[in-house]
């Protein structure tokens, strides 16, 4: 089946919000086997609407349409929807009480008479309740020149959108589908994008069922491999081949096969050792604590971060040695290894991260330019330092320093741990 997404608001023409749906809305209708051939943004104006939906509708099975379900004037997606189809508008009793609900819940005193406007649906469509917001999912189900179309009507906001996808058209799309289409994503951080796809070039020259793709993400590359089969537990049989084919070619570079991120598996290696870890950091000024605390149970193992910004602040906190800094300056070798052992020292943790930087645009030398970042990571009392040539603004160069001291963390606990097989085998 062929699905067209159809963006609805002037604010993405504009550039003033980012369209993260079509991007949500395309990895899901991928994982269901449906092709997405065209995505169209449309501002809100009815008659270039009424345009866009019909062409979408002549070239496309399944159009999925988002924003425009507002109680505005100038939101107009369902009866442009409504108008194509040929269909009338009529009052939702259902509808109209779950806005009165959404209401109460709010506290709000009063329903201005515009919101009763997204109690009106077309008439014969299915309705889909919206539990985070007032304005219901539309499925119509219609006929064009004798072939079954279906158009999707999506509030815009993602906090209304994601669970109204993933908790009823999902499953409604899934029922269109004869076959199931199911991926599992290999996750390798460690290794850059054109070696992994070098490494696997023969992989893809073979595919047919299952597929493998690669894709780029910060720090990582992600291997998608997807199967169609009859069912989920037949397709995963045949991706496990090449998970394990992947496992033996990339080794620990490839850190989960699982829907989680780094930051959960650096997490998770800390809870099984029964290690704690602290953080220091200067360029990137508590950003890699948050990714931590984004991972819930961080509280058993996370137990101090530490923000040192300026000198100072590396020498009160977590103990970097003055000399030190005037000698090699706060973006080092020297200085970065010594916040690492400082800071787990400081909170008395078994593991200590620290960051140090020029995240620009301004504050570069020749000798120091602007995205040079180390990094130290004490493990036990023994540390080591990475240093990384970051591109991009500053806030893409924090990122990336965050997400790759990550990486730095999981490689230096894998290496202790190494270390430690190998002493434990020297005295047996």
């Amino acid at each position: 089946m062929i699905v067209e997404l159809l963006s609805v608001g002037t604010e993405i023409l504009l550039g003033n919000i980012v369209n993260t749906n079509a991007a949500y809305l395309s990895e899901q209708c991928a994982a269901l086997g449906l092709s997405v051939y065209y995505q169209t943004v449309v501002g809100d104006n009815p008659k270039r609407l009424e345009e866009a939906l019909k062409i979408a509708l002549d070239r496309s099975d399944i159009v999925m349409m988002t924003g425009g379900l507002g109680p505005t004037k100038d939101d107009l997606t369902k009866e442009t929807a409504a108008k194509v189809a040929g269909l009338n508008l009529v009052e939702d009793e259902h509808t109209k009480e779950c806005i009165k609900h959404f209401f109460r819940k709010k506290k709000w005193k009063k329903i201005t008479e515009n919101n009763w406007k997204q109690a009106m649906v077309p008439e014969g469509s299915i309705v889909i309740d919206n539990k985070n917001g007032t304005a219901p999912g539309l499925i119509i189900e219609m006929k064009k020149d004798g072939e079954e179309k279906r158009m999707i009507l999506m509030p815009g906001p993602p906090n209304e959108l994601l669970p109204m996808f993933i908790n009823d058209i999902y499953p409604y799309l899934n029922l269109l589908q004869p076959e199931v289409i199911h991926s599992v994503t290999a996750r390798i951080c460690g290794l850059g994008e054109s070696f992994v796809e070098t490494e696997i070039a023969d992989l893809i020259d073979a595919q047919a069922n299952p597929t493998i793709a690669p894709y780029a993400k910060t720090n990582e590359v992600h291997l998608r491999i997807t199967a169609r089969a009859k069912d989920k537990e037949a397709a995963n049989q045949m991706i496990k081949p090449l998970v394990k084919e992947l496992k033996k070619r990339f080794g620990h570079y490839l850190y989960t096969t699982k829907e989680e991120a780094l930051e959960d598996v650096v997490v998770k290696m800390l809870m099984e050792r029964k290690m704690t870890i602290a953080t220091a950091e200067s360029c990137t000024g508590g950003l890699l604590a948050s990714m931590l605390v984004n991972v819930p149970g961080v509280s058993e193992v996370l137990k101090s971060g530490f923000i040192t910004y300026s000198n100072k602040a590396k020498h009160k906190l977590v103990g970097v040695q003055k000399t030190s800094l005037k000698k090699h300056g706060p973006v080092s070798e020297k200085v970065a290894k010594e916040m690492a052992k400082g800071c787990a020292a400081a909170a008395k943790a078994d593991v200590g991260i620290s960051l140090t930087g020029v995240a620009g645009p301004d504050g570069g030398t020749p000798e120091k330019p602007v995205g040079l970042v180390y990094a130290g990571c004490c493990v036990n009392g023994k540390t080591k330092t990475a240093e990384f040539r970051l591109t991009g603004n500053r806030r893409k160069i924090r990122e990336y320093a965050a997400s790759k001291a990550l990486v730095f963390i999981r490689e230096c606990l894998l290496e202790a741990e190494n270390q430690l097989d190998e002493k434990e085998d020297e005295t047996k």
